[in-house]
């Protein structure tokens, strides 16, 4: 068996602890430092490893020999932290989002470039087998034309004492928070997004921060999106991605998936729900070997800047109440030396 990947992790809150889950079941990246500005939690969280503990993250990438470094810090740091990282040539897989703004996603991308080196968003719904079978099914033609698209995440949770609450730190409120899962989703399963529309619900929870909002998207090729997030409500459904075509339908849920064929009677169940740890751990897995030159990402730099993108125009919309186009996602400038071109809509 080869030599395991050595790997370290740049925050030690509620995520961290399910990327150390995974990286106990990981084959290819070995967990070897913890880093974190409460030098009590990353002791904690290393303790549990036998590795060792950093109250800097400098000091970490000084004392350590890294391969990789996963960052788990709030979303108004991993800029800094990830220009740092990707300037020591180590690969990095960064939590969403990846930036609270386009500008410093494309710092970001241009830094990992130039260095040479990989830098993925952490996207796990992407890495859920339920979902991987339904774009297979989607991409089949068996369902015909796309026609709408649905997505919700939705849950009832106290956010008052949480950072993500905060929009000094997070960048906004749920839309930033949860939303880049789900606009990651709907570019999986529709390509590049056109133009977007937000209306945001009642602060139940009197936060600061937007805490339930719908979101409009069209797609470039005209398809249809809604997005429900709130941390608010808990619309108590079954599933969290309903894919509506042309000849039937596809239905992603927390438990079971499964799809239905126009003309027939019967749903075919093909998954059995949403696997956290499962999730996490093939997202670990295919970022290794995408080190190792054995894989590609599967959450490529167009992926990580469109979602910035997508949730800056978002919060444009929800600001000027009007539907607004989203940039650089289609004539994408890689090189970062221009402007990133505004989409063409595509008739249907």
């Amino acid at each position: 068996m080869r030599e395991k990947l050595t790997c370290g992790m740049i925050g030690a809150g509620r995520i961290a602890y399910t990327y150390a889950q995974a990286f106990a079941q990981c084959q290819e990246l070995q967990l070897v430092a913890v880093a974190d500005i409460r030098e009590e939690a990353a002791q904690a969280l290393a303790e549990g490893f036998g590795c060792q503990s950093y109250a800097s993250y400098l000091a970490m990438l000084d004392d350590v020999p890294l391969h990789a470094v996963v960052v788990c810090t709030p979303p108004v740091t991993h800029t800094e932290i990830c220009l740092h990282v990707l300037q020591r040539r180590i690969h990095v897989l960064c939590e969403k989002p990846l930036s609270i703004d386009l500008a410093s996603a494309q710092a970001m991308v241009a830094a990992a470039q130039e260095a040479g080196v990989h830098l993925t968003m952490a996207s796990k719904f992407r890495y859920v087998e339920d979902v991987v079978q339904a774009k297979s099914i989607v991409m089949s033609g068996i369902l015909g034309e796309i026609v709408l698209f649905e997505n919700a995440f939705t849950s009832r949770v106290d956010m008052a004492p949480r950072w993500n609450a905060d929009a000094s730190i997070s960048g906004g409120g749920v839309l930033i928070d949860n939303g880049p899962h789900s606009v990651d989703l709907m570019r999986y399963f529709l390509g590049p997004l056109a133009d977007v529309q937000v209306i945001e619900g009642k602060r139940s929870q009197r936060l600061p921060v937007e805490e339930t909002v719908r979101i409009f998207v069209h797609s470039v090729n005209d398809v249809l999106g809604s997005i429900d997030l709130s941390w608010s409500i808990d619309k108590e459904q079954e599933s969290y991605l309903n894919i509506y075509g042309s000849h039937g339908t596809v239905v992603v849920g927390w438990k079971e998936s499964k799809y239905l064929q126009s003309g027939s009677r019967e749903w075919v169940v093909f998954g059995q729900g949403y696997d956290k740890l499962q999730a996490f751990c093939r997202q670990l897995t295919n970022f290794a070997r995408a080190i190792q030159g054995e894989d590609m990402l599967l959450i490529t730099a167009e992926d990580a800047i469109a979602s910035v993108a997508v949730i800056e125009a978002a919060y444009t919309a929800l600001r000027h109440n009007h539907w607004t186009a989203i940039e650089c996602e289609l004539g994408h400038d890689w090189s970062m030396n221009g402007s990133l071109a505004r989409p063409t809509r595509v008739s249907a």
